[in-house]
């Protein structure tokens, strides 16, 4: 092997030997510091949408759209509704689920475990009914007020959609006891078929004005909308609930329908979600979600929603800074994956490199230690040598066949070429010292 190439070998040795532990313990902090920050999300979550054809399983199609650029596949649970959702979420069934303000149960205990991605649409109580029906059961083609419903035949929607314990809310306080009614709790579509085939007088929905349901029930001959007269009076009882109205026209503007301004009250339907859901989800959804939402729509203007107002849950801190302040510098610059690494891992990169830099400046000394300990260690048989002279003089010829023997193994050193002078040194001193004891001989 060439000289040159066996000195800088072993000057490389001894360079991963010194530098070894360092760059061990480094890489063991880097490794905590990823397990316990979990920076990298999954690539699969749950989110819990509703009923078949309804505003919320077809914003969840546009999620997992949205979602898969990123590499996320998003599993879309179909489920009765909103009160259904927040089920699923407690049991941990879903990561994330769409539930509408006022229709579920949302207790104190629950702020640890449940938290929200905002509001993100309003959706309005839709009560639907048959004209031919208000002419034979009341003699008007049109129906003003809930009280005027006794007697009929109303669908509530199922018991996991909410709407039922809504709706029972609002019979309340209009004095109508539901006996006076003939209540029923079909799905969605068979409920709708029911309707239009005459078995059922009125169906009632909370939707977006998106789903699919409200779009063909609103353009139905025969069909009308109740207007919510006193819906201001609805938002002041009941918090969750807001007054909004459907402008004339809005539906169809060749048609005119509706053919004037139509009342109703809404609430906020937020995206919630459980708390082993990975913050870069959240922070993902509530980006989605601000594009998705962000837009005018019949009930709301331009970047009115998302809001991180009218929540029942608090707002989940990643899901406010992607509301407030949009995608991250990084994400504007980087692949999703590697920017959401830096970011989660900068501040504990950090504090590694603050701890390490100190104890960086203990390599060199070491490398240099180690490299000098080559030379060095033969200088104690050397002082043992003088020393057994100096006892016993009448052993110096024993003596030098030890410094010749440690001299031959001391030629065979290799160092780096700038320590070369610490080696001829050490020779020198041999060669001084087998002098001193050939004089005696």
């Amino acid at each position: 092997m060439p000289k040159t190439l066996r000195y800088t070998l072993i000057s490389l040795r001894e360079m991963v030997v010194s530098f070894g532990p360092f760059a061990l313990l480094t890489i063991a902090l880097l490794g905590a510091a990823y397990w316990w920050l979990n920076p990298t999300p999954p690539k699969r979550v749950v989110l819990a949408t509703g009923p078949d054809q309804s505003a919320y399983a077809e914003f969840g199609k546009r999620y997992a759209e949205a979602l898969a650029r990123y590499g996320i596949t998003v599993e879309l649970l179909s489920s009765e509704g909103s009160s259904a959702n927040l089920e699923l979420l407690r049991q941990g069934k879903a990561d994330l689920g769409f539930v509408q303000g006022g229709t579920a149960d949302i207790g104190y205990d629950e702020e640890d475990n449940i938290s929200s991605l905002g509001s993100l649409f309003v959706e309005p109580l839709w009560l639907f009914y048959r004209e031919d029906s208000a002419r034979r059961l009341r003699n008007s083609s049109t129906v003003n007020n809930l009280a005027e419903l006794s007697g009929w035949r109303v669908n509530v929607g199922t018991a996991g959609s909410g709407v039922p314990r809504l709706f029972s809310t609002l019979l309340d306080v209009n004095r109508v006891d539901p006996k006076q009614l003939r209540l029923s709790q079909l799905e969605q579509t068979p409920a709708t078929v029911a309707f239009l085939g005459g078995k059922i007088d009125a169906v009632v929905f909370a939707s977006a004005p998106e789903s699919v349901m409200v779009q063909m029930l609103l353009q139905t001959p025969g069909v009308k909308l109740l207007d919510f007269a006193q819906s201001e009076a609805y938002s002041r009882r009941f918090g969750y609930l807001t007054p909004v109205v459907m402008p004339q026209g809005v539906v169809d503007l060749a048609r005119n329908i509706p053919s004037r301004d139509v009342r109703l009250v809404a609430s906020t339907t937020s995206l919630l979600s459980g708390a082993g859901t990975h913050p870069a989800i959240l922070q993902l959804f509530a980006q989605t979600a601000t594009g998705m939402h962000g837009g005018s729509g019949w009930f709301s203007k331009a970047r009115e929603y998302p809001s991180l107002e009218h929540s029942e849950v608090p707002i989940s801190p990643e899901a406010s800074r992607a509301i407030k302040n949009g995608a991250p510098f990084l994400q504007r610059y980087l692949p999703f994956w590697l920017a959401n690494l830096i970011e989660r891992m900068w501040l504990a990169m950090g504090l590694i490199l603050a701890l390490a830099l100190p104890l960086s400046r203990i390599v060199p000394p070491l490398y240099t230690f180690r490299i000098r300990k080559r030379v060095f260690r033969w200088y104690a048989e050397l002082r043992d040598v003088e020393q057994r002279f100096e006892a016993a003089p009448d052993k110096a010829p024993e003596l030098v066949e030890q410094l010749d023997a440690m001299e031959s193994k001391v030629e065979k050193v290799v160092v780096p070429l700038s320590y070369t002078d610490e080696l001829y040194a050490l020779r020198n001193n041999i060669h001084l010292v087998r002098k001193k004891l050939l004089r005696k001989t």
